[in-house]
């Protein structure tokens, strides 16, 4: 017998009946309509099959110590992201591309030291970003400038060093205090005489000495122009005074012997 041929609004009509099947759930998660929940999964990378639809991902509490180039799948609808309670080491420069509508990110209790401004870069829609209870002990003013959304931020707990490399970040905080959540748990750990002294406490006077003795570009510039300069023509002096020695005692000798009877 023939195959008979499924008329074309028809077979539309019996398409559209018919869901679209949707991603699966990471074996290791659980998943709900926009929420996937991996939490305490012993995970050692982020899942790779999330849908396009999650809005919220959990990660806490995994075994997760670098987010490498591309470390998500394409997430345009994610809105929180927790990353709480892993061993994150390093955050590569590319490793959130993708994420350009996140919201709220979770990184605190891990074990950053370093932070690049590149590494923020994709995430233009950021409000509320938790870096409490890393390793951080200095931090770019870039890596908050790349924030343009930026509403609440969270540093406490950090080993902060509080010499001059600090000014940066003092006079970023200083200038957005309305931001800075938990002002009070901010405090220095280095050097010992300032351990767990308030950062906020600080004013312009205890930086003083740091603006004083801090170069701008131009000054090294000139420096790099300058000094070699100075070399070549410290050299040609020399050699220009040997000589007039090296002559003075040669006439002197001539004119000596010219006298002799």
């Amino acid at each position: 017998m023939g195959c008979r041929r499924v008329p074309g609004p028809v077979l539309a009509l019996l398409l559209l009946l018919c869901p679209a099947p949707s991603p699966a759930c990471p074996a290791a998660c659980r998943c709900s309509p926009g929420e996937v929940d991996c939490s305490e999964r012993g995970l050692l990378q982020v899942p790779w099959s999330l849908s396009p639809n999650t809005s919220t991902l959990w990660l806490g509490y995994n075994f997760i110590t670098v987010l490498g180039p591309r470390s998500f799948p394409l997430l345009p609808g994610l809105r929180l992201l927790s990353l709480v309670h892993n061993r994150l080491e390093l955050i590569h420069s590319r490793a959130l591309l993708g994420l350009g509508e996140l919201q709220e990110l979770d990184l605190s209790h891990n074990h950053l030291t370093l932070l690049t401004p590149e590494t923020f870069l994709p995430l233009t829609s950021l409000a509320t970003l938790n870096l409490g209870s890393n390793r951080l002990g200095e931090l770019e003013p870039g890596v908050l400038d790349a924030l343009p959304q930026l509403q609440a931020l969270f540093l406490q707990d950090n080993p902060w060093v509080c010499s001059c490399g600090i000014l940066p970040l003092w006079r970023w905080l200083s200038h957005n205090r309305e931001k800075v959540r938990e002002k009070s748990l901010l405090l220095c750990r280095v050097p010992e005489q300032l351990n767990k002294y308030p950062i906020m406490a600080f004013g312009d006077e205890s930086f003083r000495q740091c603006q004083e003795t801090s170069l701008s570009p131009q000054h090294y510039i000139a420096f790099f122009i300058i000094g070699p300069f100075s070399f070549i023509a410290s050299i040609f002096f020399c050699t220009f005074m040997g000589s007039l020695v090296v002559l003075y005692h040669s006439l002197r000798r001539d004119s000596h012997c010219w006298r002799k009877p």
